[in-house]
């Protein structure tokens, strides 16, 4: 997912998740894994959301100008909580 950058700091991005994690808890999902750059990527963001960050994979990801950057792995646990 990402979000064109004149529409970036408007909470869609926001928006966007929460309506997938409402949708993985639809489904039955109780644990979503997500990656972004750690160039110019959205780790505020996901971190923001209660992601946590399990590692940095070096070298993983190209960048749409050329070259590469590492990678942030994310988890959250989404499952509904009981009683």
């Amino acid at each position: 997912m990402m979000t064109k950058l004149s529409y970036r700091h408007r909470g869609i991005a926001t928006a966007l998740m929460r309506a997938a994690e409402k949708m993985a808890l639809e489904r039955g999902r109780t644990l979503l894994v997500l990656d972004t750059a750690v160039e110019d990527g959205a780790s505020r963001l996901y971190e923001g959301l209660g992601f946590n960050l399990t590692g940095v994979i070096p070298d993983y990801s190209l960048k749409p100008h050329g070259g590469l950057t590492g990678t942030m792995i994310y988890w959250k646990r989404i499952a509904a909580e009981t009683a």
